[in-house]
């Protein structure tokens, strides 16, 4: 499984749960990057953030056979964090996600907006 395909993957867990504002960070050209992409959405309440979460777990999971590396932010469900190693999803509280403003700190990625209502169920 590729960075590429996994990064989808964790698209699609996103969307079941109904995540708002996705966007897809390619960082495979960008000097010093920590990860392939960055894959980064908004939830509105904890319930929500936890969801997008642990669908994107389950989702990578079933679908690819991966696990993250690193999970962090479950307990303050403000920004959830899930390393998996080439590709890192984000999942914020609008509020957090405002000034936190990853996208335009990796500014020389190539973003990609994903409508939230579109299913990658072919995948």
């Amino acid at each position: 499984m590729n960075s590429k395909e996994l990064s989808d993957i964790m698209v699609l867990g996103m969307q079941e749960k109904k995540a708002e504002d996705i966007v897809k960070l390619d960082l495979r050209k960008v000097k010093n990057a920590v990860a392939d992409f960055f894959i980064i959405c908004s939830g509105n309440s904890d319930t929500q953030l936890d969801a997008i979460a642990d669908s994107i777990e389950k989702e990578a999971k079933e679908r690819a056979g991966e696990t993250p590396w690193h999970r962090e932010g479950k307990e303050n469900r403000e920004w959830i964090l899930l390393d998996y190693v080439t590709v890192v999803a984000h999942v914020f509280k609008r509020e957090r996600r405002e000034f936190f403003a990853l996208e335009e700190l990796w500014g020389d990625a190539i973003i990609t907006e994903v409508d939230s209502d579109v299913s990658l169920k072919t995948l």
